[in-house]
């Protein structure tokens, strides 16, 4: 059997489309939006989903000198929950977790930072609402 046969096999075979999830979907669309809103407000934009062993940031930019994490929560209505109340402690230690894993990686653990949340919520017509909230969460003294 030679490599063309099995290319030949394998383009017959009927792979299934992978759906996309709606929720994905809106939640990197909110990202991006956060992104934007980051770049207009002075932020510089350092990383985009900075994944980890420790955890997860939806962005990683600086203001100033300020090192700033931030988590981005997208809803497609309002909801009667408040955007500060949705974050949960095991997601702000999670998230302060792998921010000093990234301090450590990039040996700029003297820098300052902070946590930021950042809430969308798209309508099903019309323009984001975009809310910041500025040192949402004050992570544990090490």
């Amino acid at each position: 059997m030679n490599f063309a046969s099995i290319r030949e096999r394998l383009r017959k075979l009927s792979w299934p489309v992978p759906r996309r999830d709606p929720r994905l979907l809106l939640g990197l669309r909110g990202e991006r939006t956060a992104a934007r809103y980051l770049r207009r407000h002075h932020h510089r934009i350092l990383v985009h989903n900075y994944h980890c062993v420790a955890g997860e940031i939806d962005l990683i930019c600086s203001d100033g000198d300020t090192i700033v994490f931030v988590e981005v929560k997208t809803r497609s209505s309002d909801v009667a929950e408040d955007p500060l109340e949705a974050m949960r402690k095991t997601q702000w230690r999670r998230i302060e977790n792998a921010a000093r894993y990234f301090l450590l990686q990039r040996s700029v653990q003297d820098r300052p930072c902070r946590f930021d949340l950042v809430t969308v919520v798209w309508p099903p017509r019309g323009s984001p609402r975009i809310e910041h909230f500025v040192d949402a969460f004050q992570p544990r003294r090490s």
